[in-house]
């Protein structure tokens, strides 16, 4: 009897350890992120989309500037804006989540495509100009 519940145990014990770590959880909605983020593929075009207007920041506007071509400069350039040693502290991340205000992307009544969870699973893998 008790060889079967130790067999059992040690049984769940692997399984449980070769599950696939984990990147990023955000809660209350617990969106999973285990793939690696892209900066080029995946969080440019949000920025462009998103935060890259008019007024914004954009050429001219508000820092750090989010246009394509100088975005991946402007966030690793700007003090304090990325954060690889402690992600969460990113003021970055913090706009994005309201933890600092004002919130961005201005105005947004949500998280477009995710762009938080995309931004610290980035900032979390290293923010590599990818």
């Amino acid at each position: 009897m008790k060889k079967t519940i130790i067999t059992a145990v040690l049984s769940i014990l692997f399984i449980y350890g070769c599950q696939k770590d984990v990147t990023l959880i955000i809660k209350p909605v617990s969106v999973v992120i285990t793939k690696t983020v892209y900066f080029s593929k995946d969080l440019k075009p949000l920025f462009t989309k998103s935060c890259a207007l008019g007024g914004c920041h954009a050429t001219g506007g508000h820092t750090p500037n989010l246009m394509a071509d100088k975005a991946y400069n402007s966030l690793i350039n700007g003090p304090g804006l990325i954060n690889i040693k402690n992600p969460e502290s990113s003021i970055l991340y913090k706009r994005l989540t309201g933890a600092l205000s004002p919130a961005m992307p201005m105005g947004a009544a949500s998280n477009p495509s995710n762009i938080n969870g995309l931004v610290l699973a980035w900032i979390k893998q290293g923010a590599k100009n990818n």
